[in-house]
């Protein structure tokens, strides 16, 4: 059914949720788990909601993100190789994390994306968005969300 299934996490409760289910998923089908964490960039002027911070330390707040993420891809390929499921983890720099996200399953080939949505309803979810949102209205793959 799903040669490769891609599962979005950001290291939170709600995603470590959906990272069960696509381990589990991955496993049942014999299918390959891509596990991808997107990393922000940081603003680079005030205009852009960012601090003015020197260049050097942007960068170093930068690669702690990306550290960071590297260790949240790594816990999840460690689940999914303890369970016997085939995995590989990505860490991605970008704006947008649902263009990233949909930009990576185009890339892989993935016939699954999983990702878990906290399921913001009016004036918060008007103004912190809905990255999974996105990724459903713009995908050419299926998505699988989970609350």
């Amino acid at each position: 059914m799903y040669q490769r299934i891609l599962v979005a996490t950001d290291g939170s409760t709600l995603s470590k949720k959906a990272v069960s289910h696509a381990i589990a998923l991955a496993k049942l089908s014999g299918a390959e788990l891509v596990a991808l964490k997107v990393v922000p960039r940081y603003p680079q002027s005030y205009y852009e909601g960012g601090l003015m911070l020197p260049s050097s330390d942007i960068a170093k707040i930068e690669k702690q993100w990306t550290t960071q993420a590297q260790a949240v891809v790594d816990a999840v390929v460690k689940s999914a190789s303890a369970k016997g499921v085939q995995a590989k983890g990505q860490v991605v720099k970008a704006e947008l994390v649902s263009e990233a996200i949909i930009a990576t399953a185009k890339k892989q080939k993935i016939s699954l994306i999983v990702m878990a949505s906290h399921g913001r309803k009016g004036l918060k979810r008007l103004l912190l968005g809905s990255e999974t949102q996105q990724v459903l209205t713009h995908s050419a793959v299926p998505v699988l969300v989970l609350r």
